[in-house]
């Protein structure tokens, strides 16, 4: 099947969405908070069929949208998680080499097919392991599945390479077996924390958007969706100390999702209200390097809560 860029949202996925705040309202029924510019960028990787670059600070929630997407739409989400030495093996697909042997082995003791019949069996796709790449483009899907491929900045370059002919026309070679396209085109997000530049080229192939660190009254609404249990003065004082937090020099400022952590520690250690002696007991869930819990744990931390308490009150 050939994809033509006017196949329609239905097509893919089996939910329209009419509107960008169509698509927000779905959002929200889903407990994610977006503001309006990540739903129009949302809304147009659906509709052009382009796929999604969203850079941020670690735990601002890009991760999470693909999740959030493949619920939303009823799709299976395939997620590559990207590292240091990531390769087309295991990014795309590679053979199945012990079976390919027993299978040859099995030939030879039996005196079966012909060379060439056994050479086309070999590299037939009995033997093919799939990797997410391959498996995002598989026809087994009877929809379009979402695709993750997370923290694309931790993997070498050499993989943007590999990245380039599935975003651009949603195929992969294997020389073997010839080129497999897409049944039906993914929904692709890819995510960047910006520990280095990604190669225009792959740029170039992607919509793209920056999610921020979130202001108060965003930060505030995102954990009473998703915390709900929270107290609202303890959420509030939780809220302003993380936005305190941020502006103080550390290694690794909290992202959102510390600040959940955090909340569902606080609760579970009975806290109604931010106290120095809870606080600072608790500052490892919240902040992940020991120069950070070092910096702000005594003065920092009780002047966080006096202004917290103020804001608040």
């Amino acid at each position: 099947m050939s994809i033509t860029a006017e196949t329609l949202p239905t097509e893919r996925t089996g939910r329209a969405f009419a509107t960008v705040d169509d698509l927000a309202r779905m959002l929200g029924e889903e407990r994610y908070v977006a503001e309006r510019g990540l739903a129009t960028s949302l809304y147009l990787t659906l509709r052009l069929q382009k796929p999604l670059l969203l850079e941020g600070e670690a735990g601002v929630g890009k991760t999470e949208i693909a999740k959030v997407l493949a619920a939303i739409l009823g799709a299976p989400l395939i997620r590559l998680q990207c590292y240091e030495g990531l390769d087309a093996a295991a990014a795309i697909y590679e053979w199945d080499y012990p079976r390919q042997m027993l299978y040859l082995r099995t030939l030879e003791a039996t005196g079966g097919a012909d060379r060439e019949a056994a050479r086309r069996d070999l590299f037939g796709e009995e033997f093919l392991l799939k990797r997410p790449l391959l498996q995002a483009i598989d026809a087994a899907h009877d929809r379009s599945p979402v695709l993750l491929i997370d923290e694309v900045d931790r993997a070498d370059q050499e993989l943007e390479a590999f990245l380039l002919e599935l975003l651009s026309d949603f195929q992969v070679t294997v020389p073997e077996l010839g080129t497999i396209r897409a049944e039906h085109v993914p929904v692709v997000i890819l995510t960047s924390n910006r520990t280095r530049e990604i190669h225009d080229a792959l740029k170039r192939r992607c919509l793209y958007f920056w999610i921020d660190y979130p202001s108060f009254e965003k930060e505030y609404l995102i954990l009473s969706t998703k915390v709900p249990e929270a107290p609202q003065r303890l959420a509030r004082q939780i809220c302003a100390f993380t936005q305190g937090l941020r502006q103080v020099d550390l290694f690794k400022p909290p992202g959102m999702a510390e600040t959940l952590d955090w909340t569902r520690a606080l609760l579970a250690l009975g806290s109604a209200e931010l106290g120095d002696e809870t606080v600072d007991d608790s500052l490892g869930v919240i902040l992940k390097y020991q120069e950070d819990v070092d910096q702000v744990r005594g003065a920092v931390a009780h002047d966080l809560i006096q202004r917290a308490a103020r804001a608040t009150a």
